[in-house]
């Protein structure tokens, strides 16, 4: 296996007034291609601000990050903006779904976001109907439940076949039956597709679902990965 993301030394702090405010105090992480990742720890502890690092919509204080062989800290905003276009899909707690098209329409505007190659029906029509959305096509966000929508959220991100999945509470706005149900098509891409996914959460049910867990406190983390037995 070879390592998709390398985070080293990760410092984060906010300037707030006149006082430095540290969300992260030096984080190293490695995710291999095709593991599947929780990042666990109470809320404050730096665990949204280590997501939003490792996909490029922040820059560290000081530390490196490399994802897929391209430094994200040494690009430019251009540069970072284009990584994670091509090799990044964000999956997040509210669904962010373009409420004027289609499932299918969100899933074919990813498509030429990314570019690349442009559309891939036969990609689309292979995720739609491993997330069972085969007859959810035509219908907008608003016709859809919320369980609908983070599955067409969901499907979204892997569509362009990015080299990670980066999810943050991606079952926060869900009630438990739906929770378990976007749990379970995590894991199916993860299984069927090789996907890599880091996924946020404080619950641990839904970490129980991952491969490795990680567990953050204070801006540090206090447990490196631990595997799970699936």
């Amino acid at each position: 296996m070879r390592t998709i993301l390398k985070a080293e030394n990760l410092v984060k702090t906010y300037r707030v007034g006149k006082v430095d405010v540290p969300a992260l105090r030096g984080v190293s992480l490695e995710v291999e291609e095709g593991e599947f990742v929780a990042i666990m720890g109470p809320s404050g502890c730096g665990k949204s601000t280590m997501l939003h690092l490792l996909g490029g919509l922040l820059t560290p204080t000081t530390g490196r990050i490399v994802l897929d062989g391209e430094d994200l800290t040494a690009a430019s905003d251009a540069k970072r903006t284009d990584i994670r276009r091509r090799k990044i899909g964000f999956v997040f707690q509210r669904f962010n779904l373009f409420p004027t098209l289609t499932a299918e329409g969100n899933l074919r505007l990813a498509e030429r976001i990314h570019g690349n190659g442009g559309e891939d029906p036969q990609r689309r029509r292979e995720v739609l109907k491993l997330l069972g959305l085969e007859d959810k096509l035509h219908h907008k966000p608003l016709e859809l439940s919320g369980g609908e929508q983070q599955r067409v959220a969901l499907a979204r991100a892997v569509v362009t076949r990015p080299a990670i999945v980066l999810a943050d509470e991606p079952t926060g706005n869900l009630d438990s039956e739906n929770s378990a149900l976007v749990l379970n098509m995590f894991q199916e891409l993860n299984y069927r597709f090789n996907q890599t996914i880091v996924m946020i959460t404080h619950n641990p049910e839904a970490a129980a679902m991952c491969r490795h867990i990680v567990q953050m406190r204070d801006g540090h983390i206090v447990e490196p990965a631990a595997s799970i037995q699936l």
